[in-house]
C-alpha cells in the first residue's frame, strides 16, 4: 500500500506537474460548505477560470469515495456542490475519510497535505484559520496554523477573518517561523477588510518577489509553509469599524445563547452577512478570485524561477 492508491490526479493537473507548469492548488471547503448552494459551482469555476487567465492550471481538490482528487471533473464539483452533505475535512479527518470511502471537502490544512503530496507548491483560498478569540480558555486555535509550520506549500489568502484574534493569530505564526509576506502591502488583511492594522513579516512588490523568497524559503526550510497576504480590492472590502461592531455584537449573542465551538464560526459569518445587507457574500467571491489572479502570477514566477524540481506522484490515479 502506498498513497498513490489514494490518489486521482486529473490528467490535466498530472500533465502539467510532469511538464512543470504552474500549477494552483484551491481547497473545496469553501465551495462545499462556506458559499450558499446557489452560487459555489459558479464561483468555483470563476476562480478555475481566474487561475487559467494568469497562465497556470488549477487544481481543485477534494476527497471522493475514499481517494484525494487533485483537479475535478465536473461530475466531482457536481458531488460538492448539488450532492449529499460532505464531510468537512482537516489534518485529522484526513485518514479516516481515505479509508471508509467517503466524500469530503478539504479545509486549509487539508488542501495543504493533499498538494505537498504531488508537488504543488502554491496554493489559493480565501482566509487561513487562526487564533480565535477567548483561545486563552477555550484551546480553540485552527489546524490550518500548525500545517504552515510543517508544509512547504505558500497559502495566497486575504488575510483571516475579523472574527478571529489576529494578533495572536500573527504571534503564533512567529513563534513556528512561518513568514508572512504583504503582497503590495505592510500590514495583514483582516478578509472583508483590507489593513488590519498588523504588520507583515516582509514586503514584496509584485508576483516575481514573492517567488524569489519561496525559492530561498524552500531552500532553507522545504517542509515550512509561508503566507502571502494579499488584500482585498479596495472596491469590495468592507470598512474596518463597521465589522468589528458587527463582530462584537454577533460575540456576545453567542455567548448568550451558549454558542461555541464548531457551531461558533458558522454563526458569526451569518451574523455578519445579516449585518452587511449580503455584502460579506459578494466581498468573499471578490477575494476568492482576486486571490487565485495573484496565486497564478506567483506560480508562474515561482515556476520560472524553480529550476527543475521533480514532481512526486504526477501520474497518481490517471
Amino acid at each position: 500500500m502506498s498513497i498513490s492508491d489514494y490518489l486521482t490526479v486529473h490528467p490535466e493537473v498530472a500533465d502539467a506537474l510532469t511538464a512543470r507548469r504552474a500549477v494552483v492548488a484551491l481547497e473545496s471547503t469553501v465551495i462545499a460548505h462556506g458559499l450558499p448552494r446557489i452560487v459555489a459551482a459558479e464561483t468555483a469555476r470563476a476562480v478555475e477560470a481566474a487561475i487559467r487567465a494568469g497562465g497556470a492550471v488549477p487544481a481543485t481538490i477534494a476527497v471522493l469515495g475514499g481517494r484525494i482528487h487533485i483537479g475535478l471533473d465536473d461530475e466531482g464539483l457536481a458531488r460538492l456542490t448539488h450532492g449529499p452533505p460532505v464531510l468537512k475535512l482537516s489534518r485529522r479527518d484526513l485518514a479516516a475519510a481515505l479509508a471508509t470511502g467517503d466524500d469530503g471537502a478539504t479545509t486549509v490544512s487539508a488542501t495543504m497535505i493533499a498538494a505537498s503530496l504531488v508537488g504543488i507548491r502554491i496554493f489559493a483560498t480565501g482566509g487561513i484559520g487562526g487564533v480565535h478569540r477567548g483561545a486563552g480558555e477555550t484551546f480553540d486555535i485552527s489546524a490550518d496554523l500548525n500545517e504552515l509550520a510543517r508544509t512547504g506549500v505558500a497559502v495566497v489568502c486575504a488575510g483571516a477573518k475579523s472574527i478571529l484574534d489576529l494578533p495572536k493569530t500573527l504571534e503564533y505564526l512567529e513563534t513556528f517561523g512561518v513568514p508572512v509576506l504583504g503582497l503590495g502591502t505592510g500590514h495583514f488583511p483582516a478578509f472583508y477588510v483590507r489593513d488590519s492594522g498588523l504588520p507583515v513579516s516582509h514586503i514584496c512588490a509584485h508576483a516575481a518577489a514573492v517567488a524569489q523568497i519561496l525559492k530561498v524559503h524552500w531552500l532553507l526550510s522545504p517542509n515550512g509553509g509561508v503566507v502571502v497576504a494579499n488584500p482585498i480590492p479596495e472596491s469590495d472590502a468592507l470598512p474596518a469599524a463597521d465589522v468589528e461592531a458587527s463582530v462584537l455584537r454577533a460575540l456576545k449573542e453567542a455567548k448568550e445563547r451558549d454558542i461555541s465551538g464548531a457551531a461558533l464560526t458558522p454563526f458569526l459569518l451569518n451574523r455578519l452577512a445579516e449585518a452587511s445587507g449580503g455584502r460579506t457574500l459578494l466581498a468573499n467571491i471578490a477575494l476568492l478570485k482576486h486571490n487565485a489572479t495573484a496565486a497564478a502570477a506567483i506560480a508562474s514566477a515561482y515556476r520560472a524561477k524553480a529550476g527543475p524540481e521533480r514532481a512526486k506522484v504526477a501520474t497518481a490515479g490517471r
